[in-house]
C-alpha cells in the first residue's frame, strides 16, 4: 500500500490540472474551495494545479471577486485578500488536496457545510478542495487536457517550494467513511443523509447579481477560448517520441476553467465512455496517451528551482 493510504484511482502518480486564471490562483490562494467540472473527479489526494497562457480582462478578474466577495459575505466574512497578480504563461502555481466530488444538487442540500460554500456549487460536478499550497516560485511548462501526471524531475523541484496557505474560511469535508477516501463520491449524501434537505440560501439582489455576473464571466471566456489554439503535446502508443498537435482549447462552466468540454460533449453521443474515456479508457484495454508522463523543455525558472529555488 502507499504511504499515507490509497489517494486515487486510475494510472495516476503525480496529477495536475491545467486551469485558466483567474480560477487558478483563486484555489490555491484557499479562496475557492469548490472546482466545477462537467465530470466528476477521478482522483483523491494531491492535484497540481497549471495556469494556462490565457490572459483574463479586468471584466473577468472583477465578476469573479466580486462573485467570492458575495458568497463569503454570506456567512459574514467581508475581509476577503484576493491574490495580486494572476500569473499566466503556462505556469505551475500550487496544489490543493481533492478529498471528495460530489453533483452539483448534492451539495446544495448537504447543511453540514456553510451556506457560501453550498453556493459555491454552479456545474454538474464539484470537486471539494482543502488544504491549498502555492509555490514560491512558479514553474514555467507545458499543459494538458484534463489531468496528467507530472513529469517526476518536474514533481521533485516543485514539491521543495510549496508554502501552506491560510485560506479566509478553510472547510473540512467529513468522509462518509473515514476508512474510504473514495466515499465522499455522487450519490453519497443522498445514501448518508436521504432526508437531508438544507433550505435554499437567501439570496440578496447583490448576490444574486454577482451569480449571474461570475457566469456571464466564465461564459464569455468560454466563447473566446473556443477560437484560442493550444500546441499541446501528447504521447502515442505508436512512437516513442512525443508529437505536437495543434488543438482548439474551450473553456466552459462556471466558476471553473475546463479545457476542451464541450467537444466532450458533442462527442459524447457517438462515444459511450462519455466524459470517461479519457479517465478510465472505457473497456479498451491499452492506458489513454494522456496518462503518460509527458516530457517538456524545462525553462530558465526550472533550471533554477532544481538549483535550490533560486532564479539567476
Amino acid at each position: 500500500m502507499r504511504k499515507g493510504g490509497p489517494r486515487r484511482e486510475g494510472n495516476y502518480t503525480n496529477p495536475c490540472l491545467t486551469m485558466h486564471q483567474p480560477w487558478a490562483s483563486l484555489l490555491v490562494h484557499g479562496i475557492k474551495r469548490i472546482e466545477g467540472r462537467s465530470w466528476p473527479a477521478p482522483i483523491r489526494g494531491r492535484l497540481w494545479i497549471h495556469a494556462a497562457s490565457k490572459v483574463p480582462d479586468e471584466a473577468t478578474i472583477k465578476a469573479m471577486e466580486d462573485f467570492y466577495r458575495e458568497i463569503y459575505a454570506v456567512n459574514g466574512i467581508t475581509d476577503l485578500k484576493f491574490p495580486e497578480h494572476y500569473p499566466v504563461s503556462r505556469l505551475l502555481v500550487g496544489c490543493v488536496e481533492v478529498v471528495g466530488c460530489l453533483r452539483c444538487e448534492e451539495l446544495a442540500q448537504w447543511e453540514v457545510l456553510p451556506e457560501g460554500v453550498r453556493l459555491e456549487g454552479q456545474t454538474d460536478f464539484c470537486w471539494l478542495c482543502e488544504q491549498p499550497k502555492k509555490l514560491l516560485i512558479p514553474f514555467e511548462m507545458r499543459g494538458f487536457q484534463r489531468v496528467y501526471n507530472l513529469e517526476k524531475k518536474i514533481y521533485e523541484a516543485a514539491v521543495r517550494g510549496l508554502v501552506p496557505v491560510e485560506g479566509p474560511a478553510p472547510v473540512k469535508f467529513p468522509l462518509p467513511n473515514p476508512r474510504d477516501p473514495f466515499s465522499l463520491k455522487p450519490g453519497s449524501i443522498s445514501v448518508s443523509c436521504p432526508d437531508s434537505k438544507a433550505s435554499a440560501v437567501e439570496q440578496s439582489s447583490s448576490l444574486s447579481a454577482a451569480i449571474a455576473g461570475a457566469r456571464a464571466a466564465a461564459t464569455q471566456f468560454s466563447k473566446d477560448s473556443n477560437l484560442h489554439k493550444s500546441t499541446i503535446q501528447r504521447s502515442t502508443p505508436e512512437s516513442t517520441s512525443s508529437e505536437v498537435q495543434t488543438i482548439l482549447v474551450e473553456d466552459n462552466g462556471m466558476p471553473d476553467s475546463n479545457l476542451n468540454e464541450e467537444s466532450v460533449k458533442a462527442n459524447s453521443a457517438s462515444n459511450p465512455c462519455g466524459y470517461f474515456e479519457e479517465e478510465r479508457s472505457c473497456s479498451h484495454n491499452q492506458s489513454p496517451a494522456h496518462l503518460k508522463q509527458h516530457p517538456g523543455a524545462p525553462s530558465k525558472i526550472f533550471a533554477a528551482a532544481l538549483r535550490g529555488l533560486k532564479p539567476s
